[in-house]
């Protein structure tokens, strides 16, 4: 029982970001913003959804149960959630699951942007692994993890390159690194 009530407030979660990717991308648009890597992003998406359900079909046919160490993941999973809020209100109306690109903007440089670069992606990592090894779904936990590490490897460095090329990232991350 509590994994669907996890898992629905998970999917709910996901929605609502949903919801607010939409209206940050129309905003962003709006501002003369333009996307790169367009052409991953399906592939990403439909790489969440079967995280969803190969976790299900994972859980019910295993009928697994909790996790004996349940209780340390799931302090961490919330400690996640927090995260992952944190990365949202950070970044504003500049938070987005797409790659959007506002020219000449000031790339924000607060709340756990401070620390690294890319904390949201982090978020995601971490869910794809606590989620599922909070109910033993240790083949799903281990794939979804290897996929998402190969999606990483391909966003990052496009999401990275067009943020040099037009904005001040260059500036404010080779500064910040530089610094004692």
């Amino acid at each position: 029982m509590i994994f669907y009530i996890i898992l629905i407030i998970v999917i709910l979660q996901r929605l609502t970001e949903i919801f607010i990717a939409k209206r940050n991308e129309k905003w962003m648009l709006s501002q003369g913003a333009y996307e790169v890597g367009a052409s991953h992003y399906p592939y990403m998406v439909t790489m969440h959804i079967s995280f969803f359900l190969f976790l299900i079909v994972e859980v019910v046919t295993n009928n697994s149960d909790i996790s004996p160490l349940f209780p340390l993941f799931f302090l961490l999973f919330i400690a996640v959630q927090a995260l992952r809020i944190w990365c949202v209100r950070s970044l504003g109306t500049f938070w987005n699951t797409k790659i959007l690109i506002l020219p000449d903007a000031q790339v924000v440089r607060k709340g756990p942007y401070t620390f690294m670069r890319h904390p949201n992606y982090a978020v995601v990592c971490l869910e794809i692994l606590l989620l599922p090894i909070m109910f033993q779904a240790y083949f799903t936990a281990f794939c979804f993890t290897l996929l998402n590490v190969t999606m990483l490897s391909v966003r990052i460095p496009i999401e990275e390159k067009a943020l040099r090329d037009a904005t001040n990232y260059n500036h404010v991350f080779d500064k910040k690194i530089s610094e004692p």
